[in-house]
């Protein structure tokens, strides 16, 4: 598995926490910055972690920000990206398994490292169920056709 992640400098400092975990579970990612806890716009980070997970280039993408609001505003601009913001280990459970979320977002100033952290390992290790969670799947990319949002 290959993760695209970045942040804002409202969570760069997790970003940066989250990347040493990934090493820690070999698991293999680009980091699309930020790199310095300067100010910058969300936008200019979500999207780059979208079209990556998009094009095939990475398997998943992880957003932080202050909130994760942002950040999960916009990755889902990118048609074909389903970004959770999550605040738990249960939902970040339930949009792998319910919701095939190929993308998560999280904020560092609403929840603790070590639970970001929880998050991030419980995400990665979820697979989608699929059933009668599919149906629900395609009618969601039925509405991005009708919207034309790409």
């Amino acid at each position: 598995m290959k993760v695209a992640i970045a942040s804002d400098h409202g969570g760069y400092a997790y970003k940066e926490a989250i990347k040493k975990r990934l090493d820690e579970l070999q698991v293999s990612y680009e980091d699309f910055g930020t790199h310095s806890p300067d100010s910058v716009d969300y936008p200019d980070y979500a999207r780059p972690v979208g079209e990556a997970v998009t094009s095939g280039r990475a398997d998943r993408g992880i957003l932080v920000c202050g909130t994760g609001i942002g950040m999960s505003i916009a990755a889902n601009k990118v048609k074909g990206i389903r970004c959770a913001l999550v605040h738990d280990v249960f939902t970040a459970k339930l949009t792998r398994q319910h919701n095939d979320s190929n993308v998560i977002a999280m904020g560092q100033r609403v929840i603790g490292e070590g639970l970001a952290l929880m998050i991030i390992e419980t995400w990665l290790n979820e697979s989608f169920e699929g059933g009668r969670h599919q149906k629900r799947l395609d009618k969601l990319s039925r509405l991005e056709e009708d919207y034309g949002r790409h």
